[in-house]
């Protein structure tokens, strides 16, 4: 076959990821937790740069998606275009999601949409566990990404990391602490407020919003992160 190319089909595409897995590849993913059912074994060190190769393409997306292979999906994530997804369709995606890593590869994806909060918003209120991962795996995303986006904007989310902050799944709760820290990472005007909640949350008698309270301000208090912060002010 020919080196990978924007003109490649999903059927290309997905006949190349076939000959490159690995069965050693699929055992190392399971070490980190990744749902290996319908694993090939590539690792995204070898998945990004094929999918830079292969370019943007929205509707090859959707048929890579549609393939339910965990390679073809991650490639799917890479290379779909924002601005041709709709809500509908990001729900339909949400409901397939097996895989933290399938959620946190689509998360970018998703918070680069126009409707980004409206999905945040909905996908917290989910009650399946990846589809409330990705309402805060795209908070982090967007709070580290959308430089142009007020600080107001996620001081307005800060409520509703504490509202969830007790949900006790794995998946969760790591997603609702990643999104804490990086919303005080952010800014100055951010840490203050930020840093507030991770300590109310880590005096808190709930033990997930204890951890998630505590594992937050010692990153946000961490002398790094503050020189950053005021060198950024500066």
């Amino acid at each position: 076959m020919a080196l990978p190319d924007p003109s490649w089909s999903a059927d290309d595409i997905v006949a190349h990821l076939r000959s490159i897995g690995t069965e050693e590849n699929r055992a190392g993913m399971a070490r980190f937790g990744i749902n290996t059912r319908t694993a090939l074994g590539i690792g995204n060190s070898d998945l990004r740069p094929l999918a830079r190769k292969l370019k943007k393409n929205h509707e090859r997306s959707l048929l890579l998606w549609d393939s339910g292979i965990r390679e073809a999906r991650l490639v799917a994530a890479f290379t779909g275009e924002p601005k041709h997804l709709d809500v509908a369709l990001c729900r339909r995606w949400a409901a397939d999601f097996d895989s933290w890593e399938i959620v946190d590869t689509v998360a970018d994806l998703f918070a680069d949409t126009p409707f980004w909060r409206e999905l945040i918003e909905e996908f917290a209120e989910d009650e399946r566990e990846f589809v409330r991962r990705i309402a805060f795996a795209m908070l982090a995303w967007s709070a580290v990404h959308l430089k142009k986006e007020p600080d107001a904007t996620f001081l307005t989310y800060l409520p509703l990391i504490e509202k969830h902050a007790g949900d006790p799944r794995n998946f969760v709760r790591k997603a609702v602490n990643w999104a804490l820290r990086q919303i005080g990472k952010r800014s100055v005007a951010l840490h203050a407020p930020a840093l507030a909640l991770a300590e109310k949350l880590a005096a808190s008698s709930d033990k997930t919003a204890r951890w998630i309270g505590k594992d937050a301000v010692k990153e946000l208090t961490d002398a790094k992160q503050l020189e950053r912060l005021a060198a950024g002010k500066a």
